[in-house]
């Protein structure tokens, strides 16, 4: 784990020497202020000449000058390392979780994701600036002092040296009570963030619902786990600290009257003494740092697992090592003995086998839950079939990089998602080179301009998040105006109409017809009214493909789909008349 965290420090070899080096230099400098004062109490005060005296004392001030600069270089530029380090960290987070596949994010919570990018990492940059730099200093310091006070009164040094074994079990006690508290500290705060998430998102819900309350009962539950993790946590700070801070003292108050009574025996002069008193202060400056050290670490390194685990999170879709960028598509897609199962459940699909002609509008109909749209997210490989294969074009789309096949499917979804931002910036989404008057004429294919034009800002007008400034009907035009832009090959519209009134809903159908032509389109849909034109008609069922064919044929063979007709329209053939 530690070698793994130390490669995040091969960008920045420059910055880290530069700090390490500062930092090890205002150690030295630390050292050498006792043997000073020892020698201007025992040497230079018995001769009287101030002159010299003074000279010393301007020396020892130039030398506190080039250590406040040095200090100043290891507290900006060691933080600049260690923010550096944490920004790294992040981003590739970030990139990594782009990378994953939907069955990820179907058993993980938003909130927890965040949680991993934010808190956990917030202690990562402090122990990046700190960890390796106060333990070398910590612990040559150490040597360095002990080695000059050996030679200064070796019974006094290993008087004081008896304190070391009793604190370095402290340490390490307590560090293992503090990496179990650390872990479930960031596991709570996880927790929370989730709840948070979750709530807000459905705050129109709660309201609706009037609950308030059952809501703050739940994060209050929540956030007193997170309390009760912190608590413990510090808990075992503070005993930490108390025991150190009381050995210390003991040591100190100890060597202050042995040394006294070294001096009165005439075995210690008084500048040795004060000298002696001054290294115990940098003696223990070390082991505060460690105790610093003792507290950073373990919510450093918790964090850093978390990261790890992440990180080490394998995406169940990715493209093969010898993976080719997809050809312009004609969208000739062929399912082949198709299965398919989410994760601990039986299979939604099973030995499916469908083609979907070059330019086809092919609609899919059948109860819910039967794997329409299960079926539609297997065309741009947003989950891994378990068996079989499907093609576009006769190329198995295992063999496509992801994104290049991606980039010739558009999707318009029932659940329209928008981002915090511009009208412009939503629509130009759909492919983000695009020119002013392109994105025009995506809003005008999609019948946004009037309602554009009606507003102050036009295209530069907010819509807030997830749209929520907005109709469901207008969200839904300008969720079609973004495919409208990107103009794929092969079109997927699982319910795209289904939040827009009558007449709005009449002008889209004659806008995506126009979009589907010479274009492989596959249309999810419930209302069968919005489909009777459709080239053919795919009846699924929990069983699989029922019955395929045109509108008139199904409902002339008095099969699944005629019952669906029946149940909607109250009559076998009323779909026909509508």
């Amino acid at each position: 784990m530690i070698r793994r965290f130390m490669t995040f420090y091969r960008p920045y070899k420059g910055l880290f020497t530069l700090d390490f080096t500062c930092a090890v230099l205002v150690a030295l400098l630390e050292l050498g202020f006792p043997v000073g004062v020892q020698w201007m109490i025992d040497d230079l005060l018995p001769t009287k000449d101030w002159e010299l005296i003074t000279w010393v004392c301007v020396g020892l001030m130039a030398l506190y000058v080039v250590s406040m600069l040095m200090q100043f270089v290891v507290s900006y530029w060691g933080h600049k390392l260690g923010i550096n380090i944490e920004t790294d960290m992040r981003r590739q987070l970030f990139q990594h979780v782009q990378k994953l596949s939907f069955r990820f994010f179907d058993n993980t919570k938003t909130g927890q994701i965040m949680s991993r990018m934010t808190n956990d990492l917030f202690d990562l940059g402090e122990m990046a600036h700190h960890g390796p730099e106060d333990l070398f200093i910590a612990l040559m310091t150490l040597v360095g002092v002990f080695g000059i006070m050996m030679m200064v009164n070796w019974e006094l040094a290993l008087i004081t040296f008896v304190v070391v074994p009793f604190l370095a079990w402290i340490i390490v006690y307590f560090n293992q009570k503090l990496n179990n508290a650390a872990t479930k500290m960031f596991e709570q705060i996880a927790d929370v963030n989730a709840r948070v998430e979750d709530s807000i998102s459905g705050i129109r819900v709660v309201k609706s619902f009037g609950n308030e309350g059952f809501e703050l009962d739940r994060f209050t539950q929540n956030n007193q786990g997170f309390r009760r993790a912190k608590l413990r946590s510090y808990f075992t700070i503070s005993l930490s600290g108390s025991s150190i801070y009381m050995l210390t003292r003991v040591i100190t108050l100890v060597v202050l009257v042995c040394g006294a009574w070294f001096a009165y025996q005439g075995k210690l002069s008084y500048g040795e003494l004060v000298g002696f008193l001054l290294y115990i202060n940098i003696f223990l400056k070390p082991i505060e740092k460690i105790n610093a050290l003792l507290e950073l670490y373990p919510r450093g390194m918790a964090g850093f697992r978390r990261y790890c685990e992440l990180m080490d999170t394998e995406p169940d879709v990715k493209d093969a090592d010898d993976a080719i960028d997809a050809p312009r598509l004609k969208g000739n897609i062929d399912f082949n003995n198709v299965t398919f199962g989410y994760e601990n459940h039986s299979h939604v699909l099973k030995d499916i086998n469908l083609n979907v002609r070059a330019g086809e509008t092919l609609a899919l109909v059948g109860p819910s839950g039967a794997g329409k749209s299960t079926l539609c997210s297997l065309i741009p490989r947003f989950y891994e079939i378990d068996d079989g294969s499907v093609t576009i074009d006769g190329i198995d789309i295992r063999s496509m990089k992801q994104q290049s096949l991606r980039n010739q499917i558009g999707i318009v979804q029932q659940d329209v998602f928008l981002f915090n931002g511009t009208i412009r910036e939503n629509i130009a989404y759909g492919r983000l080179e695009a020119s002013e008057e392109e994105i025009w004429d995506a809003a005008r294919a999609a019948h946004l301009e009037a309602m554009i034009q009606a507003l102050p800002d036009g295209l530069d007008t907010f819509i807030g998040e997830r749209g929520l400034k907005l109709s469901g009907g207008q969200r839904q035009r300008l969720s079609i105006a973004r495919i409208f832009l990107k103009n794929p090959p092969i079109l997927i519209l699982d319910e795209a109409t289904s939040a827009l009134d009558t007449e709005t809903e009449t002008m889209i159908q004659q806008a995506l017809e126009k979009l589907a032509h010479n274009r492989t389109t596959l249309i999810i849909a419930h209302r069968l009214a919005t489909i009777r034109h459709a080239d053919r008609i795919v009846v699924v069922t929990e069983e699989g493909i029922a019955e395929q064919g045109r509108h008139e044929e199904l409902i002339a063979a008095g099969g699944t789909y005629s019952r669906l007709s029946a149940a909607q329209f109250g009559g076998g053939s009323g779909l026909a008349t509508v």
